[in-house]
């Protein structure tokens, strides 16, 4: 069909097939068609309000809704990929791996180098504030750096933050005492402070509502992979015994110098936007704007707006989001933080099985991620799938709090039971996910994001306190503290479903009694920045 035939004035068909690949394109002239449907098709209310619409995503984004093919959108979704996801996932491997540098050097001689050990010989309760310092940072600067990254190019501020991190982690071998490791480690909290916030901004900018879980997962599994490389490399570097550093400062010069030249790169080589990135061209980013226009979280808008801070306060929805990331952080920087040390001292398994048995953990890790986006993509239910993976933390916990551990074989099943209880990190990767699929409106998502991980950081902050020194190294308190987050957990999930599903009725409601803001199929006002409550056309996800 020729660029001024449309069947359907909503929708703009496919003109011709692509020459390289089977994937179908658009010409600019069917492009500029579809913007100017609302010309041709005058129904009162369906209009795009372009003043509400940021002059960027303006630009880029048609007046019509776009039909874009299956083959096209896999296109597009690739090219995404290679850019985008990939800086993603290998950026949270290296931020990963860069805090798993302080699980695996607690047995690699850091404490006893640096003052941190009891008379009798045991890590001090000192050890645990290099956790918290970075946590209690990341609480104070969070909602500065929502601001700004709503306001900055994303990708050279994400670029600049690795650049810095990477240094301030190498200095990290530079430091003798523990006010030495205090400092370098609140100015890494500081710098690493805009990795996650980035990452939910981006997922939400360049992928539909139904790509973002997985994708989420894939870069949050990270966590897992660094338990696996971390824990093979942190063998290597305790094979170091003389020479003019310990094997634990080689630990952190390696990392930090890696992560330095890996932000000069991302610098370099990942878009801020899809308006913005001049890899792609003017068809493509046309087609990437308009790909993303069913999510109807918006794309971009600078303009602060103090009604959408009120509206994200009053909502529930980032309460429930907060409630799960403290939860579930709070168990896991504990656990990840005394990992080595329950392994070792714990378990009594040595110090080089200790390193890698880590690399079991991150296999576990990896499958319970992938296999709850699994579950996800088969029957679309995120809540029931997080609160499926939350019994085996209740079980594993409980197991370590009460089985013996005297001969080998209950060394092997605590071994298990504490890799078991991670399983609730599926939980805390769901909830980010969702997240970036149900909050609408940039000044909004600024500060539930923003609330999210101040909760995130006060979770985390608190995690390694109750390990408390004088338990170990059985440490009741922790795990006991561990077994009411969970409870908690289940609460929050059960009311979270309770409420999504009851708004979305709502607004099924008002479809079937004929109000058009609720059911209009041209998504008009995708992109007028409008807050997930204010547009009736939103549906949840849960």
């Amino acid at each position: 069909m020729s660029s001024t035939e449309v069947p359907d004035p909503d929708i703009v068909q496919p003109m011709r097939p692509h020459q390289d690949d089977a994937a179908k394109r658009y010409s600019m002239a069917e492009l500029e068609h579809a913007r100017s449907v609302p010309e041709e098709v005058e129904m009162k209310g369906e209009h795009p309000d372009y003043g509400k619409v940021d002059s960027e995503v303006a630009k880029y984004s048609s007046a019509a809704r776009i039909h874009i093919s299956p083959e096209e959108n896999t296109r597009l979704r690739r090219l995404v990929d290679r850019r985008i996801l990939v800086v993603m996932i290998t950026t949270y491997f290296l931020q990963a791996i860069d805090k798993g540098t302080l699980s695996f050097s607690s047995i690699m001689g850091l404490p006893k180098d640096t003052g941190m050990l009891t008379p009798e010989g045991k890590v001090s309760q000192d050890f645990s504030w290099l956790t918290t310092c970075i946590y209690i940072t990341i609480l104070v600067v969070e909602y500065p750096q929502n601001y700004i990254l709503a306001r900055v190019p994303v990708a050279k501020y994400l670029g600049f933050s690795i650049i810095a991190w990477g240094t301030v982690l190498a200095c990290h071998a530079a430091c003798k005492s523990f006010t030495g490791l205090v400092v370098a480690r609140t100015l890494l909290g500081l710098f690493e402070s805009a990795c996650q916030p980035a990452f939910v901004i981006l997922s939400a900018m360049w992928y539909k509502r139904e790509e973002q879980a997985s994708r989420v997962t894939y870069w949050y599994m990270m966590n897992g992979a660094q338990q696996i490389v971390g824990g093979l490399l942190a063998y290597c570097f305790t094979l170091i015994t003389d020479g003019p550093l310990k094997s634990w400062q080689w630990l952190f010069m390696a990392y930090g110098i890696i992560s330095v030249i890996f932000g000069a790169f991302v610098f370099w080589w990942m878009p801020d936007s899809p308006m913005r990135a001049k890899c792609f061209s003017e068809e493509d980013k046309h087609l990437l704007v308009e790909r993303v226009r069913e999510n109807q979280t918006g794309l971009q808008n600078r303009v602060f707006k103090k009604e959408q801070v009120w509206d994200a306060l009053t909502d529930p929805q980032t309460w429930c989001y907060a409630g799960i990331q403290f939860t579930t952080t709070l168990p896991t920087s504990g656990l990840g933080a005394f990992a080595n040390l329950i392994i070792s001292g714990s378990l009594g398994f040595s110090n080089l099985q200790t390193q890698l048995l880590a690399m079991v953990l991150g296999f576990y890790i990896i499958i319970v991620l992938l296999g709850s986006v699994w579950l996800v993509k088969k029957f679309n239910q995120n809540i029931l799938t997080m609160l499926g993976f939350v019994i085996p933390s209740f079980i594993g916990t409980i197991l370590l709090m009460t089985v013996p551990n005297q001969t080998f074989p209950q060394h092997v099943g605590l071994l298990i039971s504490y890799y078991i209880t991670l399983s609730f990190w599926a939980a805390q990767t769901l909830g980010l996910s969702m997240m970036s699929r149900n909050v609408g409106g940039q000044t909004k998502k600024t500060v539930v994001v923003a609330t999210n991980f101040i909760f995130w950081s006060a979770g985390n902050a608190i995690g390694p306190q109750v390990f408390l020194s004088r338990e170990a190294p059985k440490y009741f308190t922790a795990f006991a503290t561990h077994l009411g987050c969970y409870a908690l957990l289940v609460l929050i999930l059960l009311f979270f479903r309770f409420y999504l599903a009851r708004q979305n009725k709502k607004r099924d409601q008002l479809a079937a009694t004929g109000v058009n803001e609720a059911r209009d199929e041209r998504l008009a006002h995708a992109f007028e920045d409008l807050t997930d409550r204010e547009n009736p056309n939103f549906r949840y996800v849960y």
